[in-house]
């Protein structure tokens, strides 16, 4: 009897053991910017973690509501690159927009800016927590400073993420369209995604 149930016990353990490594997700790259453990909440004010991001191609870059010059043009200038995909890929690729000033940005002042804007469902405006801020705009390469009077000197940044959340590119805004080599890569970097056996 006990021969059986030892027998019966290491045949339940052979059928988990395949279903546990299934249910694991492989460990994140060291390079990867979903490393960093913070939480976020979208326009729609829904919380979850950084990292739930993974899993898609991203574009990310940081900006504020109450920004009137540089930020409206790194949102058209995500919006042109968005527009210049063909269907495929653009269904394939998100766009994230963190706030850089999580007292002020509300979702509401978020859903705002996603509505002024014409924002589509590919499109998620975050607000992390004021200590994650600084640490995701360093896994970025973003810089910023508060100023006095309520704006932010930052830098002005598309950045292009992998599935896994690796830096594959990035582009600086300067215009209300994107670089065209940025955008190149962009289109390279979806069709090489896609193709079989492909991260």
């Amino acid at each position: 009897m006990n021969f059986l149930l030892r027998s019966i016990a290491a045949v339940a353990m052979l059928l988990v053991a395949p279903m546990s490594a299934i249910a694991a997700p492989p460990a994140l790259p060291g390079d990867s910017v979903y490393q960093v453990e913070a939480s976020v909440v979208d326009q729609d004010g829904r919380a979850y973690a950084w990292q739930a991001l993974r899993g898609r191609p991203q574009v990310v870059t940081m900006f504020y509501a109450h920004c009137h010059l540089m930020c409206p043009l790194i949102i058209a200038s995500g919006k042109s690159l968005q527009g210049s995909l063909d269907p495929r890929q653009r269904e394939e690729l998100g766009f994230v927009s963190i706030t850089l000033d999580p007292a002020r940005d509300t979702p509401a002042a978020l859903l705002e800016v996603a509505q002024m804007h014409r924002l589509d469902d590919h499109w998620r405006l975050l607000r992390p927590g004021d200590a994650d801020v600084r640490t995701l705009a360093a896994a970025l390469g973003v810089r910023y400073r508060a100023q006095p009077d309520g704006t932010f000197n930052h830098t002005s940044v598309l950045i292009l993420l992998d599935r896994d959340g690796r830096i594959v590119a990035r582009s600086e805004v300067t215009d209300l369209t994107p670089d065209p080599r940025f955008v190149a890569t962009v289109r390279e970097y979806l069709t090489g995604a896609s193709a079989p056996g492909s991260n």
